[in-house]
């Protein structure tokens, strides 16, 4: 039974990471050093802001790197004496090379949103909730050179609620996703190294969210367009078009899955359950819209000065 803490370096990125950092040094592990990507420019002034993963470890008091390039000779040097004896990494953003997989002396865990070999790559989370899956939940893998493919430490399953979107699915896996990390070096302490192999079948993807996805296709069944809503909910949100303008919907749910009585994208009217909206088959309710430049609004608040019933969206 070993004793004393872990030597780890933490790779991670988004507000997703987050947990996983704190909950490493909650468990008084040794976070050596903590890797993320270069500041962004952001918001519409475009200034460079770190991210979310860079303000908690300042806040903690670690060092924090944010090279440009993986493989930079000087980056690995620095790593390689740092003797990490575990990489851990959550929702880093980018592809881990050779070199850095093979630095640590135990391996390299990684926190992923889904239940593998479901949902490798980017956006698991977006993902399914686009397709509409009941389930999804988070993996601890050992990482290899091929995306995600690594074998399996642990995995728990999370149920998908009906009111969930990205923004608040993604926050509950990621308390699941700290708890079970912590839970993988606790076996580890005691000598348990589990990897399961990943079933060969099964394996599915989930690619980045280019911005030609965003625009919702009203010709869809009810039930593809608020997979859509609630799996770019809140960001980077789905749009349709309204006086060539970008209108951002929100809160997208199915209200009636036979056929709509008007063509595909009319809005019928306002809903206790928010905007009424025509699909190829059924209908769909928003709870809130968004000009650009401007706030999100219940949709009642929206249709002030705004009549939008009997208008057709998603036109050019």
């Amino acid at each position: 039974m070993r004793d004393r803490p872990w030597r780890v370096i933490f790779f991670g990125t988004p507000e997703f990471a987050v947990p996983t950092l704190e909950a490493l040094t909650a468990a008084g592990e040794e976070v050596a050093a903590v890797v993320t990507q270069p500041d962004r420019p952001r918001g519409r002034g475009q200034k460079p802001a770190p991210p979310p993963v860079k303000v908690r470890a300042q806040a903690l008091g670690l060092p924090v790197l944010q090279p440009s390039r993986l493989k930079d000779p000087a980056f690995l040097a620095w790593l390689a004496e740092m003797a990490p004896e575990l990489l851990v990494v959550a929702a880093y953003g980018r592809l881990l090379p050779a070199q850095l997989l093979a630095l640590p002396q135990v391996g390299c865990l990684n926190v992923h949103a889904s239940l593998l070999p479901r949902y490798r790559g980017a956006a698991p989370v977006n993902w399914a909730l686009i397709h509409g899956d009941p389930e999804t939940g988070v993996t601890i893998m050992w990482m290899v050179e091929e995306l995600d493919a690594g074998p399996v430490f642990l995995q728990e399953r999370v149920a998908i609620l009906p009111e969930d979107n990205a923004g608040t699915l993604g926050a509950r896996l990621a308390e699941v996703g700290a708890r079970l990390l912590v839970a993988a070096l606790q076996h580890l302490r005691r000598g348990e190294v589990i990897k399961i192999p990943q079933p060969q079948t099964g394996v599915s993807y989930a690619p980045p969210l280019t911005p030609e996805m965003q625009r919702l296709d009203f010709t869809r069944e009810a039930r593809e367009v608020a997979g859509w809503i609630r799996g770019l909910d809140p960001k980077p949100g789905a749009y349709t078009l309204y006086q060539g303008k970008r209108l951002k919907l929100f809160g997208g749910r199915v209200a009636e899955e036979t056929d709509a009585p008007a063509p595909p994208g009319t809005v019928l009217g306002l809903t206790p359950a928010g905007l009424l909206i025509a699909c190829g088959r059924g209908l769909v309710t928003v709870q809130e819209l968004q000009w650009p430049g401007g706030t999100r609004l219940p949709a009642a608040e929206f249709l002030r000065g705004r009549p939008l019933v009997g208008e057709i969206l998603g036109q050019d």
